[in-house]
This record gives C-alpha cells, sequence and structure tokens, in this order.
C-alpha cells in the first residue's frame, strides 16, 4: 500500500492528561490503516486513550477535507504518535513529615493523513 505524503494533512492535541505510553499503544493500531478502518477500531478499543485520539484524528480528516478538498473516504492514517509533555508534580503526605511525590504526565497526540489507495 503506497501512501502519499506530498499532501499530508495533521492535527495535534496538546497537553492530554495522559501518558504518551498509554496512548501510542492505541496509536499503533491505527497507523497505516483507512480512515474508515481506524474510525471502527477506536469506536470499539475498550481503552480511555481512545477517545482523544478519535477526535484528533476527526480534526484531521476535517483538515483535509476543509483545507486541501480531499475526499474523507479514501484517506490514509499516514503519521501517528505521541510525545511526551510536561509532567505534573504533585506531593502526598507520609509518614514522619515525609512528603511522596506523584507524577502526572500529559502528552501531545499528533495524527497526520494523507491520499491513499482504497481498499474497497
Amino acid at each position: 500500500m503506497a501512501i502519499d505524503t506530498t499532501v499530508e494533512t495533521k492535527a495535534i492535541a496538546r497537553y492530554i492528561r495522559m501518558s504518551p505510553h498509554k496512548v501510542r499503544r492505541v496509536l499503533d493500531q491505527i497507523r497505516g490503516r483507512s480512515y474508515r478502518e481506524a474510525l471502527i477500531i477506536l469506536e470499539f478499543m475498550p481503552y480511555r486513550a481512545c477517545q482523544p485520539v478519535l477526535k484528533v484524528l476527526r480534526s484531521a480528516v476535517a483538515n483535509a477535507e476543509h483545507n486541501e478538498g480531499l475526499d474523507p473516504t479514501n484517506l490514509v492514517v499516514s503519521q501517528a504518535f505521541a510525545d511526551a509533555g510536561p509532567v505534573l508534580k504533585r506531593y502526598r503526605p507520609r509518614a514522619q513529615g515525609r512528603a511522596y511525590q506523584i507524577r502526572k504526565p500529559t502528552c501531545h497526540i499528533t495524527v497526520a493523513v494523507a491520499p491513499g489507495e482504497t481498499n474497497e
């Protein structure tokens, strides 16, 4: 399946309050698939990370449709990755006056779509 990356449209969701490791597990499933297949996969996967990924995917397709005039039926997820964002650091009180650090990670989700070959 050849993917044309010359006309690639992307969308980025920044500062998502979720670990990038957990988001990558979902992104690995949709990378290289058609928009339609990716929607079905994201709809039925049981992970919490599916909601922000679905939102970014729909945004990328809307960008491609509005800005480039592309047809959503033959779009393919050409790139999908999650980078680490800033970590929120919080503290919990512990025994004998100590403090225990709690790290709340964030991530930036990027999804790019490009026109590809349809398998139908």
